[in-house]
């Protein structure tokens, strides 16, 4: 454990977190995910955590680590097609995440969701959270588009109001 990195995580505050996911920002994506939805025939989850709590950073979780824990709490898998894909943001750390399912991960694979994250933190870099989240958004919609396109009425099995995780 390094305590750089527990210092930076407790003394994050949900006022940091709200600050750069605002509530017109967390709108715009919520809207985004359900345009995106409608395009494909995947789902798709955004969380957000400010710092993670104390017992994860003792144990050094990773923000990989946290995004599948999280994949998996938000019941991302979940879906008829194995096609669900979770951005995962963790601000302390700068670091975003991208979580896919068996279905969709298997044809796209690492690369494809590495090169989104990178995108998407180039925004954050940028203090461009709102660009940032709906880029990525984008990406990963074009993703899911090319392996499961739009089959009749779109079905929305996950919500796409996006999530912020508190302590």
């Amino acid at each position: 454990m390094k305590i750089q990195r527990f210092i930076r995580h407790l003394l994050f505050t949900d006022w940091q977190v709200r600050r750069n996911f605002n509530a017109e920002t967390l709108q715009a994506i919520e809207l985004s995910i359900y345009s995106s939805e409608q395009r494909h025939g995947g789902e798709i989850r955004f969380a957000v955590e400010g710092g993670l709590d104390g017992r994860r950073l003792w144990n050094d979780q990773t923000p990989q680590e946290r995004a599948i824990e999280v994949f998996s709490q938000l019941g991302v898998w979940d879906t008829e097609h194995n096609n669900g894909v979770l951005i995962y943001v963790l601000l302390a750390d700068h670091a975003v995440e991208i979580v896919a399912d068996r279905g969709i991960h298997v044809k796209a694979g690492s690369a494809s969701w590495g090169a989104i994250c990178r995108h998407i933190q180039t925004e954050f870099s940028k203090y461009a959270f709102q660009a940032g989240a709906l880029k990525g958004i984008e990406d990963v919609t074009n993703v899911i588009g090319q392996y499961f396109p739009p089959l009749g009425p779109q079905v929305d099995e996950l919500p796409n109001a996006p999530v912020i995780l508190s302590r």
